[in-house]
């Protein structure tokens, strides 16, 4: 049965009777003909809800194993610090826990036009336009990349372990988040707690890179506090190795930039782009060489290389630094950034931009970091 939350949300299963009405009503008034993405969707996130109970339950019952009983008190510690020190939503996102029995919540798909360095976006009720879909079934995510290949686009498709309902129902934690080590299972938590804080409809630049740096700092915040000094060092590693990462994909995506607004004929823009892709895989083979064999890149590397996928690493990082720069200039008091990015957020687009751009510019922090699996 479902249970009304701390915050006195309405119960989850009456919200999302809701939310159907609401889908049914603007899909009909829009007179899409996509009701197939929709109903998925729908589908999707109604079995998650089903499958979800609260974390106290799943941790009474004698048949939980260790492993999940000692994962699921970490996710406890992790949620009770958000909202006391971090000043995040306390409300009952991840305070239950549903396993979808496979590893990935959704898979993403990302779009970009063949000799361009745009990306694609599509637009839904209430988040606005964004540059993914999410599909909840791998095998329907990858029968909407091969038709979108079909018309000449570069497709990118991942699997993600968390999303955010943007705290119109309470996420639960998933057994997909809780794949990962304890550090980047908080550095999800953090990360999708933040989006219920500030989120600007169609503006996944904005989202992402808002919800990447309060991830930062708050594992950070958090590793010290608990005197994981070992932990946090292994963190500052990982996100040097990944800030080389990015720098790397970043350099070669504003050189196709270039390439793609050259004089050259379409033929030649292809092998151009085929010799930079190429130049992209031996320079990080030497990158992994001075990390002595660090392989944590060479999953996303082993996939072809497109357009599409360098899209969606600079969507998440561009501007990490300029949100990092926001944090240092309000001494890491959460509250006062986040009022700074509230104000951010009422600008409008433009003026959103030459602000962060602005940023980037003071920033000490010129290299943001890409969240992987």
């Amino acid at each position: 049965m479902s249970r009304l939350c701390s915050n006195n949300k309405v119960r989850p299963w009456v919200k999302l009777g809701v939310a159907l009405m609401l889908l049914v009503a603007v899909t009909l008034l829009a007179a899409c003909t996509d009701i197939g993405y929709y109903a998925q969707g729908v589908a999707g996130h109604l079995d998650l809800m089903r499958r979800s109970e609260p974390i106290e339950e799943v941790l009474s019952r004698a048949e939980t194993s260790a492993e999940l009983a000692q994962k699921l008190r970490e996710v406890q510690a992790i949620r009770n610090y958000a909202s006391s020190v971090l000043y995040l939503p306390e409300n009952g996102s991840y305070r239950r826990y549903a396993d979808l029995q496979r590893p990935y919540v959704v898979w993403n798909l990302v779009a970009a036009p063949e000799l361009e360095a745009g990306i694609r976006s599509w637009c839904f009720p209430v988040a606005g336009c964004v540059s993914y879909r999410g599909y909840f079934s791998e095998q329907k995510a990858k029968q909407e990349k091969l038709r979108i290949e079909a018309g000449g686009d570069d497709v990118y498709l991942y699997g993600v372990s968390a999303y955010s309902t943007l705290n119109w129902f309470d996420d639960p934690v998933l057994n997909t988040m809780l794949r990962q080590s304890r550090t980047r299972m908080a550095a999800l938590i953090f990360h999708e707690l933040s989006h219920q804080v500030v989120y600007v409809p169609g503006d996944s630049p904005f989202n992402e890179a808002f919800a990447r740096a309060v991830e930062f700092e708050a594992v950070r915040r958090y590793l010290l506090d608990q005197g994981r000094q070992d932990e946090y060092a292994e963190f500052l590693r990982l996100r040097s190795r990944e800030g080389e990462f990015i720098a790397l994909v970043l350099k070669v995506r504003q050189e196709l930039d270039k390439l793609y607004g050259s004089a050259l004929d379409d033929e030649r823009k292809r092998t151009e782009k085929s010799l930079s892709f190429d130049r992209l895989r031996s320079q990080y083979a030497e990158l992994r060489q001075q990390w002595g064999g660090f392989t944590g890149y060479d999953r996303w590397f082993a996939g072809e290389l497109n357009n599409a996928k360098l899209a969606s690493v600079s969507t998440y990082n561009r501007y990490v630094p300029a949100f990092e720069t926001l944090m240092l200039q309000e001494n890491r008091d959460f509250r006062r950034f986040f009022a700074r990015v509230k104000e951010y957020a009422g600008l409008d687009e433009l003026q959103r931009r030459i602000r962060l751009e602005a940023l980037l510019k003071q920033s000490p922090v010129r290299v943001a970091l890409k969240q992987g699996d």
